[in-house]
């Protein structure tokens, strides 16, 4: 395996309309809108729509990211988690925020409707990531676990490996900067791909517009 510090990586979240329109497309996370990042022309990772268990483990899952495409149907659970349902379900409920630089040293607890309505929306690209606060990750899965039991995970795991759930709703330009972890799969809820990085797979992420996502890491 190449050293960790030729091993770089940085992957955009992008919340993509399914087909159809308003809540039923977009969630009414409404992407695109004022403060959505351009998107690069050109993705260097592969995307993969076929992959056997087999070529995964051969291919990617000690060397390389890869993006995997129809992997699971997580309809249900993207339905779930729109706007208008997560606030009635979640919106009373206190999620902790964390700044955005490597290490999240901030947390900042506060309701869901509150994050949701006042402090959800793009992030000034001039700012730090000590400035920024978003939420990803400090679930809490007593509270939240309505939701998570309708998650299918990718099904691709690692010989004794377990999976951890983080799930996040971030605004257009927020993100963490280069960063490193154990091996896992991020997925875009209102978007079409998964990624899968390796163990200590230096990257950083950017969310190109309002996007609700979930980690899967195999620790």
């Amino acid at each position: 395996m190449a050293p960790a510090s030729r091993l770089l990586a940085l992957w955009a979240l992008a919340a993509v309309a399914l087909p159809g329109s308003g809540e039923e497309g977009d969630g009414g996370w409404r992407p695109g809108g004022p403060g959505a990042v351009a998107e690069e022309e050109r993705c260097t990772v592969e995307r993969r729509a076929d992959l056997t268990y087999a070529e995964f483990v051969q291919q990617y899952a000690f060397v390389r990211p890869v993006i995997l495409q129809g992997l699971t149907d997580n309809s249900r659970f993207r339905a779930l988690c729109s706007r208008e349902r997560l606030l009635a379900s979640f919106g009373d409920r206190v999620v902790r925020l964390s700044t955005a630089n490597t290490y999240s040293y901030q947390k900042v607890d506060l309701p869901f409707q509150e994050y949701v309505e006042q402090l959800l929306h793009p992030q000034d690209p001039t700012s730090l990531g000590n400035d920024t606060l978003y939420f990803f990750g400090d679930n809490n899965f007593t509270e939240w676990a309505s939701l998570f039991r309708h998650y299918s995970p990718p099904p691709f795991g690692l010989l004794g490996t377990a999976p951890a759930y983080s799930f996040g709703i971030a605004g257009a330009g927020s993100g963490v900067p280069f960063h490193w972890h154990g091996p896992g799969y991020s997925e875009v809820i209102y978007g079409r791909k998964v990624l899968y990085f390796p163990d200590r797979w230096w990257h950083a992420t950017l969310n190109l517009d309002t996007s609700v996502f979930i980690s899967t890491f195999l620790g």
